[in-house]
């Protein structure tokens, strides 16, 4: 462990237990967290860390101090659609109500009130960084870089018009000018969205290939999401969809296979052979009835699997606790046996493991030092709590987001004792009434 400077911290966290994540399975009790420039500088027993010295002191007695959680898979804006289209079937839920609602409401001012929702919601839910998929992007990056969070910003891309983009070229072009604009920013990455193999021809994943080869960028795509759309593949193209984007050449580190509620032997050797990641987001799965993620038999295959939210159109919250409790029980139910994703591995795919599929995790996604200090403390003094004998199984089975007390994003705290910092949640509140008032008297209508 480097020996930090003689120079104070400029923060030093004293928690009830310590979660570093990496290396796996740890807790450390009764240890403090030091942290200069935005940066983790110091991890030692706190009798030790206490002698350095710092400008500021914060004892969280009774509480777990973990890396903040990572929402691999969203649709921040989408909060504006919570609940407007429940208990419906994908393609229905898709064609008849979402695509027909985002073409009549989304514009730019949407995607404001939409996102600020969404990244309040989730900073008070512990998250600290999240992808986010969605329309008018540039919007959503002033956004994060207003309030402070993380975030990568995925362009989507579609065969037909889209709210701000006539078609899928227009879409690129603004992909690569938001990656310029933002490639030194150091908490925004630009990464691109083929929405669907079903909604995306051959030419435009082959131009997505190469600029994401010259870029280094990431692919986010929703893939082998409903049985539906594997048969439909096989049909049209004669070849799975995974297979095809194979054959593309589309595969690799930074390809982020969103959903794969449906996987055999095939799809597993193609996503071990190109080291692909997947995003997990099991409630959207479970609600609109797409099938379930393999977990067990993607992780013992050495594939990085990471968890999302989905939007909360299909969600219908942005509790990415909550999704990792449901990962961790749905785990065990699909692989027939009650010690798949135990709670520490749980823990570690909903926030190292996301930061590797962002492509994020020498920066971010464990506590260690040299890593910005995101940071989320639980606290877990409550009745709901005790006793404890492993924080880490309390925090994925027994604890909820209304335990998140602190956050912290490169060191900057952005949520203290439950509290915003620098969002208004009362105006962010009645701006997201004021649309659902509109919204609903339309379709009313």
């Amino acid at each position: 462990m480097p020996h930090p400077s003689d120079t104070p911290f400029d923060l030093l966290l004293l928690p009830t237990w310590l979660v570093p994540v990496e290396p796996a399975g740890v807790v450390l009790r009764e240890h403090g967290l030091g942290i200069r420039d935005g940066r983790i500088v110091l991890i030692a027993p706190q009798a030790e860390a206490l002698k350095y010295g710092a400008n500021e002191i914060r004892h969280l007695q009774g509480m777990l101090l973990a890396p903040g959680l990572i929402n691999a898979h969203g649709h921040a804006a989408m909060t504006l659609f919570r609940g407007l289209a429940d208990d419906l079937s994908l393609q229905r839920w898709l064609r008849e109500h979402i695509w027909p609602a985002e073409s009549r409401w989304v514009d730019e001012d949407f995607v404001r009130c939409g996102t600020e929702l969404a990244i309040a919601e989730q900073l008070k839910s512990g998250v600290t960084c999240f992808s986010d998929m969605y329309f008018y992007p540039k919007v959503i990056s002033e956004l994060v870089h207003r309030h402070g969070v993380r975030a990568q910003i995925t362009i989507p891309v579609l065969d037909f018009p889209v709210p701000g983009a006539r078609d899928a070229d227009q879409a690129l072009r603004t992909g690569v000018a938001l990656f310029d604009d933002l490639k030194h920013h150091p908490r925004i990455s630009i990464a691109f969205g083929p929405h669907a193999p079903y909604s995306i021809t051959d030419d435009k994943l082959e131009a997505i290939r190469i600029l994401v080869a010259e870029m280094d960028a990431g692919i986010h795509m929703h893939i082998h999401e409903t049985a539906q759309e594997v048969q439909e593949a096989l049909r049209k193209h004669g070849e799975r969809p995974l297979a095809r984007l194979a054959r593309l050449q589309l595969l690799g580190p930074r390809f982020q296979a969103v959903h794969m509620t449906q996987v055999d032997e095939s799809d597993i050797a193609l996503l071990t052979e190109h080291n692909c990641s997947v995003i997990h987001c099991p409630e959207s799965n479970l609600k609109l009835a797409s099938g379930f993620c393999p977990i067990e038999r993607l992780w013992e295959a050495g594939i990085n699997v990471a968890v999302g939210t989905d939007g909360a159109a299909s969600n219908n919250d942005l509790d990415l606790l909550g999704e990792t409790r449901t990962a961790a029980l749905l785990a065990k139910a699909v692989a027939g046996s009650a010690t798949a994703l135990d709670a520490h591995r749980a823990l570690r795919m909903a926030t190292l493991n996301g930061a590797r599929a962002l492509g994020i995790d020498d920066q971010t996604g464990s506590l260690e030092i040299g890593k910005f200090a995101d940071l989320v403390a639980f606290d877990l003094s409550g009745l709901s709590q005790q006793p404890i004998y492993d924080p880490v199984s309390q925090l994925i089975y027994s604890t909820g987001r209304d335990t998140v007390q602190h956050v912290w994003v490169g060191g900057k705290q952005l949520l203290e004792k439950g509290q915003l910092l620098r969002m208004d949640e009362q105006r962010i509140i009645t701006e997201a009434c004021r649309w659902g008032e509109r919204i609903a008297s339309t379709n009313n209508g």
